[in-house]
């Protein structure tokens, strides 16, 4: 394919240096976006995966070249450069191999800045909240016939959905604070969800993440927009912070009585909401197709981020009605032997609240049951009691072992941290170290009207399709 296509709102069509890129990781939700908008514009895109996946074969129907497998004869003799991610380890043979030969190493979020250039940029950042607001966003602006390019950390309802090259002025990008990532990214409008302590690797107090947050904010274009929870007592905090900095404007969203938009009424309709909220004295009524006041707080932020960006209010708020879910944030998989389950990402204690919250009031007088499985160890270290209180909220749960990911143990932490907080707090909860496991313990639990809640970063969403076949038997 060509790489010398006209330059369009984006600015160039493949930022110089990308021409050729190799991506070591290419299968992550991040990675594979920036993957597939560079092919979109016509780089010649190749890179490699652990294993195979759907994100994969739709990153080939793109004309990508996806490697199984890391080796150093997966980089081309004439890539141009390597992108990586914080989860690539410089024992990566690949990543080797570049360094050996010369090769540019491009992180993930410099290659996703450079396709932003010359985007009007709306960056929606948070410790929870980011890939729901983020595709919000994306799927009502593009319903308004705005074409927005977007890179999401989730896909919207088929593999590869998750990035889109549109031939609109604004890029919709979710913005990663776990390592500090988002300092690369120069907005127009940066939405802040809220703000916690999490990425303990990264993080060693909430006053590194105010300052991280903080420069964040500063990186904004100047007469550009902070869209703020008013609601959250972390970014509560972060607005008190950053109030009176020149040529920034901060809009405040949430419940909260002095609310730039005041959502004023959040009405439950089973697996959706009715929200309304007020902007400038005036009401504004609009439906969201996902269950829970999380959500509709999500809503209500992409609405103000969308305004802020010049989308007309009663317009957007209609299109919001468009959105329809993400991947792995309370989606269905399905149903047998009357029992429902659903898939959940939540893997932060207030996540994982939020999420039984919302799945207790679409559950009826059906019970809870969830399967969780904690992700990282340095997580579980400060965050393993949260964990199991929030999973008090359910009826019953199994609890797996910790999802590695990128970490190596930890000495002494294991999941017993978060089963014992649970049983403390008077949870039902058992340890299950065998995934193979799991289907056949769920089966012996569940009963006609339950619902079966899977939930965490790792893994644990294959587990889904077992045990629906398995209550199906």
């Amino acid at each position: 394919m060509s790489t010398s296509a006209p330059s369009g709102p984006t600015g160039p069509a493949v930022p110089p240096g990308l021409e050729r890129p190799h991506f070591v990781g290419i299968g992550g939700a991040g990675m594979s976006g920036i993957a597939k908008i560079l092919a979109q514009r016509g780089a010649r895109v190749a890179g490699s995966d652990a294993r195979e996946s759907e994100t994969a074969q739709a990153l080939r129907g793109l004309g990508v070249t996806v490697h199984i497998g890391h080796d150093a004869a997966h980089l081309a003799p004439d890539a141009s450069a390597v992108v990586v991610s914080s989860a690539i380890r410089e024992q990566n043979p690949e990543l080797a191999a570049a360094r050996t030969r010369g090769l540019p190493v491009v992180h993930r979020s410099d290659a996703l800045a450079a396709l932003m250039a010359g985007a009007r940029t709306i960056a929606v950042a948070g410790t929870h909240g980011k890939t729901t607001t983020t595709s919000m966003l994306a799927v009502s602006l593009a319903a308004l016939g705005l074409d927005p390019s977007y890179a999401i950390g989730g896909d919207l309802d088929a593999p590869g959905s998750n990035a889109h090259h549109g031939g609109g002025d604004i890029f919709v990008a979710e913005a990663d604070e776990s390592d500090r990532s988002f300092h690369a990214y120069s907005p127009e409008v940066a939405l802040v969800l809220n703000v916690e302590l999490d990425h303990h690797a990264n993080y060693a107090s909430m006053e590194e993440i105010y300052e991280s947050f903080a420069t964040f904010a500063g990186r904004i274009r100047p007469g550009g927009t902070l869209v703020v929870s008013a609601d959250q007592s972390g970014a509560v905090e972060l607005t008190r912070r950053l109030r009176g900095r020149e040529g920034l404007r901060i809009v405040t969203v949430g419940e909260a009585a002095d609310a730039d938009v005041r959502i004023t009424a959040i009405v439950p309709r089973g697996l959706t909401s009715e929200v309304t909220v007020e902007i400038e004295g005036r009401p504004l009524d609009f439906t969201v197709s996902v269950p829970g006041r999380h959500y509709a707080s999500n809503a209500a932020a992409a609405l103000a981020a969308g305004i802020a960006a010049g989308a007309p209010a009663a317009e957007l708020a209609a299109a919001l009605a468009k959105y329809t879910g993400v991947k792995r944030r309370l989606q269905p998989k399905g149903e047998a032997g009357g029992v429902q389950v659903i898939d959940s990402y939540a893997h932060h204690p207030t996540e994982m609240t939020a999420d039984l919250e919302a799945i207790r009031g679409a559950a009826g007088a059906g019970r809870v049951l969830v399967v969780f499985q904690p992700h990282l160890f340095s997580r579980t270290k400060e965050l393993g009691v949260e964990m199991g209180g929030a999973l008090a909220l359910a009826d019953a749960s199994l609890v797996l072992d910790i999802y590695p990911a990128r970490e190596d143990p930890l000495p002494g932490v294991t999941s017993a941290i978060i089963i014992d907080a649970a049983r403390a707090a008077g949870a039902d909860t058992t340890a299950v170290h065998e995934r193979e496991a799991v289907a056949d313990v769920v089966a012996g639990m569940a009963k006609r009207g339950d619902l079966v809640l899977t939930m965490g970063a790792g893994d644990v969403t294959d587990l889904g399709p077992q045990i629906l076949a398995r209550l199906g038997d």
